[in-house]
C-alpha cells in the first residue's frame, strides 16, 4: 500500500515538472539579446503606460535619451532642464568620482596601518601598554592634517623618517567619516573602522541624468539623493529613476526641498556635494561646504563666464568677492576667482580646501576641491590667495601675495605681504596698472590625481560617450606647469611690438634655453606659461624683433617704448629638446573642434522657444518646435527674402 502511493506521488511529480522543464528549455533557447531586447520593451511599455495613466500629455512628447548607462524621458516642451552638451561635464565629473573612491580607499587603508604601527610601539610594563592603546584608538583622524603641501608638526605618530609627499599621501579619514552617515563604520569586538560607501549630494538634479550616472556607472557608490525646487522637475527624476530599473531604484532618491536649507540641515554628511547650477553657485557655495565631510569632494559648475572674465567686474565682486580683469587668461582667472570664493566659504566653519582638478572647458567652468577642517591649516589661506596687477599699456601682470609667513624653530608667524610689487607706472611701458582679484595663486591642479583620472579614463574608453575631449583636455593639463599662475599670449605679445609673431616652438626655446620653465595651457591653445619675470620675457621678443624689424611706430606707444631698451639678455632661439611636450611629440590631439553646430548652452527649463534661439538650438530644433503663428520675432528684424524685394520693387 505504500509503495503505491509513493509511486503516485512520483508519477505525479514527473507530470507537473514536465511542462516546467519544458517551458525552461524553451527560454534557454532564445538568443540572451532577444530576451534582454523583450525586457527592455517590456519596462518600456509598462512605463509609457504610467505615464499614460498619470499625465494628460500625449505620449508622442516624449522621448528617450541615453547618455552613458542611464536613460532619461524628456518631454518636448522643455519643462524640465537638459543640456546635452554637458556630456563632458558629466563625463569629467564621473572619472573624478572613482578616482575619489580609490584614493579614499588608499587613505583608510594608509590611516588604518599607521594607527595600527603606533599601537604596536608600546613599553613593556603591560598596563601602560592598553593605556596607549586606547589613546592611539580614541584620537581623531582629524589632528593629523596637513596644510596645502605643507606638513605639520605631529609628535604623537608623524615621525621623522616618513614625510609627506602629497596632500592626499598626508590627509587621512576623519572622525567625521566615522558617523553611520559618513562612511565608516565600527566594526564590533575588534575596534577597526570600516570603508562604507560614499554618499553623494547632487543639489540641482533637474532630469536627474547626472544621478542616475553616477548610480549606474560608478561602481562602489552609495546612496545618491537628488534635490531639486521644482515640482515638475522631481517628477521627472522620479520617474527616471524608476526607467533605470533596480539599481537606480534602490540607489537614488528624489526629493522636492531647497537645496541651501537642505544642505544647511544636513551638515557633515555627504562624502560629494555636486554643485551644477543653471548660472552662478555662489548662493550654494556657503551651504556646501557645510555638508561635506572632512576630506570629501565638493564639485562645482559655474556657467556665467561673462560675468567672470570681466564683462560686469562689479557684479562679479558683489557674487565672489574677487574684481576680475579682461586680459587673455581671463578664463583662468575664473577659475581662480571660484576657488577663492570657495576658500573664504570654508574658513568660516574653520574649514579649507585643496584643489584637485580644474577644468574651463565650453562654455563654463568646473572645480574639484576636497574640503578639510583644521583651524590651524586654515591661517594658510593667506598665503594661497593674490592681487593681479596688471598693466593697461603692454598687458604684462604681476602678481601680490595677501600673505607671509617667517619660520623661527619650530613656530610660524604669519604677517602681511610685501608690497608694492609694482611701481605707480609699468617698468616696460610707463602705462598705468588695473588691479583685480584677490584670486587663488596656489596649484589648481593635483597632478597625481590628474595621471590617475587620465589612466582611469583610458583603461575605460568605451566607458565615457565623450572621451576624445575630456582626454584632450586632461592630457593638457598633465602638462600644465602646476605652480605658475595665469599665463601670457605670444600673440598679444607680438600685438603689442607690432611685429611678426615666432613659432611656439622658437619662443619655448627661447624661455628654456634662458634657464626658464614653460608649458601651455588647456585654457587657450595659444597660452603659455612659464616662470619667466617679464622683463626676460620683453628681452627675448626684443631679439626676436632685431632679427625681424617692424615699421616705425609712434614714440608714445607702448611697443616703441619697450623696443627703444636694449635687451639685458641675449636671447638663444637655438631649438630645445624640451620645447615639445610629449603630446605635441606624439601628435596627441589636446584641442578638438565641437561635436556638431550650435554647440552651447542651451534654454533654462520653461522658457518659450521662439525663433531667437536659432543660435542656440539650430534650424531643424527651432522648426520642429515653432509653429508660424508662435512666432514672436518683431517683422523689421526677420531676414529680408527675395520675394520681399520683388514685391517692393514691383510696388
Amino acid at each position: 500500500m505504500l509503495v503505491t502511493k509513493i509511486r503516485k506521488l512520483q508519477l505525479k511529480l514527473v507530470t507537473t515538472t514536465l511542462p516546467l522543464f519544458k517551458f525552461r528549455s524553451f527560454i534557454c533557447i532564445k538568443p540572451i539579446e532577444q530576451v534582454k531586447e523583450e525586457k527592455k520593451e517590456h519596462t518600456l511599455n509598462l512605463f509609457l503606460y504610467d505615464i499614460r495613466r498619470t499625465m494628460s500629455s500625449d505620449l508622442s512628447d516624449y522621448k528617450i535619451i541615453k547618455e552613458g548607462e542611464a536613460e532619461i524621458l524628456m518631454h518636448a516642451k522643455n519643462e524640465v532642464f537638459y543640456n546635452k552638451t554637458q556630456v563632458n561635464n558629466r563625463d569629467i565629473s564621473i572619472a573624478v568620482l572613482r578616482t575619489f573612491i580609490s584614493k579614499r580607499k588608499q587613505e583608510h587603508e594608509s590611516y588604518l596601518a599607521k594607527r595600527t604601527k603606533g599601537a604596536q610601539k608600546t613599553p613593556e610594563n603591560g598596563d601602560s601598554s592598553e593605556v596607549i592603546m586606547e589613546e592611539v584608538e580614541d584620537k581623531p583622524p582629524s589632528e593629523d592634517k596637513k596644510s596645502n603641501g605643507e606638513c605639520e608638526v605631529v609628535e604623537e605618530e608623524t615621525s621623522a623618517e616618513e614625510p609627506c609627499s602629497t596632500v592626499e599621501d598626508a590627509v587621512k579619514v576623519t572622525e567625521e567619516c566615522s558617523t553611520a552617515e559618513g562612511a565608516m563604520n565600527l566594526s564590533e569586538g575588534k575596534g577597526k573602522r570600516e570603508l562604507g560607501p560614499p554618499r553623494v549630494l547632487e543639489a540641482l538634479s533637474a532630469s536627474g541624468l547626472r544621478s542616475l550616472r553616477y548610480a549606474r556607472e560608478v561602481k562602489g557608490i552609495g546612496q545618491v539623493i537628488a534635490l531639486d525646487n521644482d515640482k515638475a522637475s522631481v517628477e521627472a527624476c522620479r520617474r527616471n529613476i524608476k526607467f533605470n530599473g533596480s539599481v537606480a531604484i534602490s540607489k537614488v532618491e528624489s526629493h522636492l526641498a531647497d537645496a541651501r536649507v537642505y544642505m544647511l540641515t544636513h551638515p557633515k554628511e555627504f562624502d560629494v556635494v555636486d554643485l551644477d547650477p543653471y548660472g552662478s553657485p555662489s548662493v550654494f557655495l556657503d551651504s556646501a561646504v557645510q555638508s561635506v565631510v572632512d576630506g570629501g569632494l565638493l564639485m562645482c559648475t559655474a556657467t556665467d563666464m561673462a560675468v567672470l572674465c570681466g564683462g560686469n567686474g562689479e557684479v562679479c565682486y558683489s557674487k565672489y568677492g574677487s574684481y576680475p580683469l579682461r586680459g587673455k587668461y581671463c578664463h583662468e582667472m575664473a577659475l581662480r576667482i571660484v576657488l577663492a570664493c570657495i576658500e573664504s566659504h570654508a574658513n568660516r566653519y574653520k574649514r579649507y580646501i585643496v584643489p584637485v582638478l580644474s577644468v574651463q572647458m565650453d562654455f563654463y567652468l568646473r572645480v574639484f576641491v576636497r574640503v578639510y577642517s583644521s583651524a590651524s591649516a586654515m591661517k594658510n589661506t593667506p598665503l594661497k590667495l593674490s592681487y593681479v596687477y596688471q598693466c593697461t599699456g603692454c598687458d604684462s601682470f604681476h602678481l601680490q601675495p595677501i600673505g607671509r609667513t617667517i619660520s623661527k624653530n619650530t613656530s610660524v608667524r604669519y604677517l602681511p605681504g610685501y608690497g608694492p610689487v609694482v611701481p605707480q607706472e609699468c617698468s616696460d611701458c610707463g602705462k598705468k596698472f588695473n588691479m583685480g582679484g584677490p584670486i587663488w595663486s596656489a596649484p589648481i591642479h593635483d597632478q597625481e590625481w590628474v595621471a590617475s583620472i587620465l589612466a582611469d579614463v583610458k583603461s575605460m574608453k568605451e566607458s565615457y560617450p565623450a572621451y576624445d575631449r575630456i582626454s584632450a583636455v586632461l592630457t593638457t593639463i598633465s602638462e600644465e606647469l602646476p605652480d605658475v599662475p595665469l599665463f601670457l599670449s605670444l600673440h598679444n605679445l607680438c600685438a603689442t611690438l607690432k611685429c611678426t609673431s615666432p613659432s611656439a616652438i622658437i619662443f619655448r626655446s627661447a624661455v628654456i634655453n634662458a634657464g626658464y620653465r614653460i608649458s601651455g595651457t588647456h585654457v587657450n591653445p595659444l597660452g603659455l606659461k612659464s616662470d619667466a619675470p617679464m622683463d626676460v620675457i620683453w628681452d627675448i621678443m626684443r631679439c626676436w624683433v632685431k632679427n625681424h624689424p617692424v615699421k616705425p611706430q609712434p614714440a608714445d606707444q607702448p611697443g616703441s617704448i619697450i623696443l627703444a631698451k636694449e635687451p639685458v639678455l641675449q636671447a638663444n632661439f637655438a631649438r630645445a629638446v624640451a620645447s615639445l611636450s610629449k603630446a605635441q611629440a606624439k601628435k596627441v590631439a589636446r584641442f578638438l573642434p565641437n561635436p556638431e553646430r550650435h554647440w552651447g548652452p542651451k534654454l533654462r527649463a520653461g522658457r518659450q522657444i521662439t525663433s531667437k534661439h536659432v543660435s542656440l538650438l539650430g534650424p531643424e530644433a527651432i522648426n520642429g518646435a515653432l509653429n508660424p503663428e508662435d512666432d514672436e520675432e518683431p517683422k523689421s528684424k526677420k531676414p529680408r527674402t527675395e520675394d520681399d524685394i520683388t514685391s517692393q520693387l514691383t510696388n
